[in-house]
């Protein structure tokens, strides 16, 4: 497909998605160059082996998990026209994305409860690549809030139809690929000890 003919409106779409697929892959090596990181960390003498994540973390991995369904929900709702249920799921994921980063905030709030600390003299290097990860996976999560914010906007105008829904998708997309990253990053906290 060549993608300099079409519509204008065609171009711009195609555009649209280009810049969020460049941007989950330029997030992808960023995560990717942490858990890197983390891996080579391991092999310190000062590394803790036998830490256990906080319990809110794997709450809020199935509350992101369920964030997505219900994103997928509005999504199909919105392209059968029923304006009504997509608002309603819309603002039922943009819910469950606050639950979510609350209930980080929580699993940190457990870290430290714990004795383990972010930086200073008794923190240790597992526990910070620990709170950094979390950290700017939850700066990209408030990041999804906005997206879902101004979709639901739009959503509440009117904008989006069975004929036009670009938005909600490139909104889905970004959403979905949060929760797949927070996925693999408990995955791979739980496992690389």
């Amino acid at each position: 497909m060549d993608l300099t003919t079409g519509t204008q409106k065609e171009k711009n779409d195609r555009a649209k998605k280009m810049m969020l697929w460049f941007g989950i892959v330029s997030l992808l090596m960023g995560f990717a160059g942490w858990t890197s990181a983390y891996i080579v960390s391991s092999s310190r003498e000062d590394w803790i082996s036998d830490l256990q994540l906080p319990s809110s973390f794997f709450i809020s991995t199935t509350i992101i998990v369920m964030s997505s369904l219900t994103y997928i929900l509005a999504k199909k709702a919105i392209q059968k026209d029923n304006a009504k249920l997509g608002t309603y799921l819309l603002l039922t994921t943009l819910g469950l994305g606050i639950v979510f980063i609350a209930l980080q905030f929580r699993g940190f709030n457990e870290m430290l409860a714990n004795g383990y600390y972010f930086t200073g003299p008794t923190s240790n290097i597992k526990m910070s690549y620990v709170f950094l990860i979390a950290a700017v996976h939850i700066v990209h999560v408030v990041a999804g809030l906005l997206s879902l914010s101004v979709v639901l906007y739009n959503q509440l105008r009117g904008k989006y139809s069975s004929e036009e829904y670009l938005g909600v998708s490139l909104g889905a997309t970004f959403w979905h690929f949060l929760d797949l990253l927070w996925v693999y990053l408990m995955l791979f906290m739980s496992f690389v000890k």
